[in-house]
């Protein structure tokens, strides 16, 4: 089956990732530059910084999948979902990856994988129970897209630098001496690390801020991907709803239970209601998703 004309890589969002992985790469360059400059050594941070950079692009997805207690199934195992999987991947010219199951009742899936060769599609017990096969197509179908985007990578980049500020300050502290050099007075090395103190927070918060604004953005483009490969916008919106609904009738203990780290990955964010501002989501509004599927539904329909 051929790929539908209008499935394709989203312009808007390799953009927002090109332009997201330009700006944390001139953030981290004034921290690396006032770290350097306090005292810490050049050498061992960059070393450092490779080593816990290559250790999370080629483990993350196992330490997902075993922090969701996810296991990898057969196609004797879980037939309709490897079914729907594969119709998918024919559709969007893709290889088909790794199919896994998360033994958890909250409804969610999500898509990991440094690229479409070595990605797992995870899908949770609670969201199987939950839809009917057309709903769980289109959520296939937006993992899927994720996939061909390749966003889950540069989530993945995105993410470390978030939470490598900290980590490459306090090893400044352990090399070179600590911050402000061996030949400086008291007043300069409590200088020196106050500036690093400041200069690492606004570094984690303008990634964080980054980060969150990319990851709403390719939420919708995958959102668009699945409707167009699907071609039922209308089973998206269902599913997303009773995914919401869901959410709520899950225990609080099961939803604590859901790693925080991979927020940014599900489908649906491991929240009942979000209450944080949209400036600090992982994902945009449900109803702001709706809008735009309704809005495609329209196009696709030839009623716009």
């Amino acid at each position: 089956m051929a790929r539908p004309k209008s499935f394709g890589r989203d312009t808007g969002l390799q953009t927002r990732m090109l332009l997201t992985l330009f700006l944390l790469g001139l953030v981290y360059a004034v921290l690396v530059a006032v770290l350097i400059a306090a005292g810490a050594g050049a050498v061992t941070i960059a070393i450092v910084a490779a080593a816990l950079f290559a250790l999370q692009l080629f483990t993350s997805d196992k330490i997902a999948l075993y922090s969701m207690g996810a296991k990898q199934v057969t196609p004797q195992e879980a037939p309709e979902l490897h079914a729907i999987i594969e119709r998918l991947c024919i559709q969007a010219n893709l290889p088909k990856p790794r199919v896994a199951i998360a033994q958890t009742p909250m409804p969610n899936a999500f898509a990991i994988g440094r690229s479409p060769k070595s990605a797992t599609v995870c899908a949770t017990v609670g969201i199987l129970n939950l839809l009917t096969p057309a709903e769980l197509e289109a959520v296939l179908g937006h993992e899927i897209t994720h996939v061909m985007n390749r966003d889950v990578v540069v989530m993945t980049v995105a993410s470390f630098f978030a939470s490598i500020a900290a980590f490459i300050t306090q090893w400044g502290f352990l090399f070179g001496g600590g911050f402000g050099g061996n030949n400086r007075n008291n007043n300069s090395n409590n200088n020196g690390f106050f500036v690093v103190i400041l200069v690492s927070a606004a570094v984690y918060v303008i990634s964080f801020l980054l980060l969150q604004a990319l990851s709403r953005y390719r939420e919708f483009a995958a959102d668009r991907g699945s409707a167009i490969l699907t071609g039922r916008p209308s089973a998206l919106i269902s599913a997303l709803m009773k995914i919401d609904s869901g959410m709520g009738r899950i225990p609080q203990r099961d939803m604590r239970a859901a790693p925080g780290e991979l927020a940014a990955f599900y489908i649906f964010p491991p929240k009942a209601k979000q209450t944080v501002a949209t400036l600090f989501s992982t994902h945009p509004p449900l109803e702001a998703r709706i809008a735009r599927l309704q809005r495609l539904e329209a196009q696709l329909q030839g009623t716009a």
